[in-house]
């Protein structure tokens, strides 16, 4: 009688590489998911800010119609909506900018819980005047439009009116001075008031007249770059902060 001869070893080990097959596909499946949903203002600014020079950006996927909630997933974790929508209100008003062609005398920087636009006197005022300009009501319009949509997340609006020394030897008359930047703050917040949804009590005016310089008062240039409007944006919760602090992270100064 003839002995049976012992199955060879390892005969199942097919079994797990199959396994691990199956599990690398479903790793990758879920990488696909993950990335199927592309935030578009998000990602044409990365793609402009790497080439300046771009008409348009292409290979952009996205879902006009996906509305919020449509990629729950039940039992999930709640995202924290509140640091999302202050993010989103950043790159909404970087858009703008792009937008409107304004980057030569609009720009906008964000840190920590805070977005701070810097607008050139020429897009809100002419000269020694403190007359919201018509060509530049639209501007603010969208802007207050841009904060209403997530005035949740908003502390506090800070409109910061500024002007420079007309003579690098002499000072400007105080009153005139000081009167001047604190009603072209006061017209931007008053004017914002009239055109967003912001709770009128989180919107604060404040006018320095020459006294915070971004550059020198000898030059045609730096007198310009004087010459401005800020408007500086507190998330809800952030860390506050002085007003030294912000110019040292916009302005190095």
């Amino acid at each position: 009688m003839k002995k049976r001869q012992p199955a060879a070893e390892g005969g199942a080990n097919w079994m797990d590489t199959y396994g691990d097959m199956v599990t690398l596909l479903l790793c990758f499946f879920v990488l696909l998911y993950s990335i199927s949903s592309v935030d578009q203002q998000k990602w044409e600014i990365i793609v402009k800010s790497f080439n300046p020079g771009a008409d348009s950006v292409s290979q952009i996927v996205t879902d006009s119609d996906l509305k919020e909630g449509d990629n729950d997933v039940e039992g999930g974790m709640d995202k924290p909506k509140m640091i999302d929508d202050f993010e989103d209100l950043y790159y909404t008003l970087q858009e703008l900018v792009q937008q409107q062609n304004m980057g030569d005398s609009v720009s906008v920087e964000g840190g920590e819980g805070f977005a701070f636009i810097t607008f050139q006197d020429m897009v809100f005022f002419d000269g020694d005047s403190s007359v919201l300009r018509d060509d530049g009501k639209p501007i603010l319009q969208a802007f207050g439009q841009a904060m209403s949509g997530v005035s949740d997340s908003i502390e506090q609006i800070q409109v910061l009116g500024h002007t420079s020394q007309g003579d690098p030897t002499v000072p400007n008359e105080a009153h005139t001075d000081r009167l001047l930047s604190a009603e072209r703050s006061a017209e931007v917040v008053a004017y914002l008031q009239q055109v967003s949804d912001i709770d009128p009590a989180k919107m604060v005016s404040s006018g320095f007249g020459q006294f915070r310089p971004i550059a020198g008062f000898d030059t045609p240039e730096g007198r310009a770059k004087n010459r401005r409007v800020e408007i500086l944006i507190t998330r809800t919760g952030a860390v506050e902060q002085n007003m030294d602090t912000y110019y040292n992270q916009i302005y190095g100064q």
